[in-house]
């Protein structure tokens, strides 16, 4: 579940605004955007409107499941504090997410646009999560899965514990070869 940061935030993103510029569009100041992103002012009406001055609606979807954006700004915090095993649960718990979810729900927990997680592979990793189980539902996917800085040049792993052995591209899921991503299949099976 998305909290009001999160989405105000990617909202602002994905239509590569400043602060200054969605507080013009949402006729508020730029204070306000900035308190928002830090999730200290989440009034609906404020989140309301700074989501309206970047071009999108507020939604609820009848799920208590965490989205990608959400999933993603957890790994950035995991990575950021050098905790790969922590990174690695969070993305098999998106992966969990979206297994669980059918149609519409699943699609709305891979709708916005997550932040970067400030590494490539993570970020490629995350549109390749979010592809897969997309896709084995029939679903589209979100525009931001394919960006280019969602793949990455030649192929790499996310190194999480070096004695893992590299998979061949036969054990790894179809969406992440594409992006460069080498993981095994079986991390991402529910248990």
């Amino acid at each position: 579940m998305a909290v009001a940061s999160t989405l105000v935030r990617a909202a602002r993103k994905s239509q590569q605004l400043t602060q200054a510029q969605l507080a013009d569009r949402a006729g508020i100041d730029q204070a306000t955007v900035s308190r928002s992103e830090r999730g200290r002012d989440a009034e609906f009406n404020t989140v309301d409107r700074l989501l309206a001055g970047a071009g999108h609606r507020l939604y609820s979807a009848p799920t208590r499941r965490d989205d990608a954006a959400t999933i993603a700004a957890e790994i950035r915090e995991r990575l950021r504090v050098g905790d790969k095993d922590r990174a690695l649960r969070a993305l098999i718990q998106l992966s969990d997410n979206l297994v669980a979810e059918r149609g519409l729900v699943r699609g709305v927990l891979g709708l916005a646009e997550p932040e970067t997680t400030k590494d490539l592979v993570w970020d490629a990793a995350l549109a390749a999560i979010v592809a897969w189980r997309l896709g084995e539902d029939n679903l589209p996917s979100p525009e931001w899965v394919n960006a280019r800085s969602r793949f990455v040049h030649g192929p790499r792993g996310l190194d999480v514990d070096p004695a893992d052995p590299v998979p061949p591209i036969s054990e790894v899921p179809p969406e992440f070869a594409k992006r460069g991503v080498l993981a095994w299949r079986d991390t991402f099976a529910s248990v």
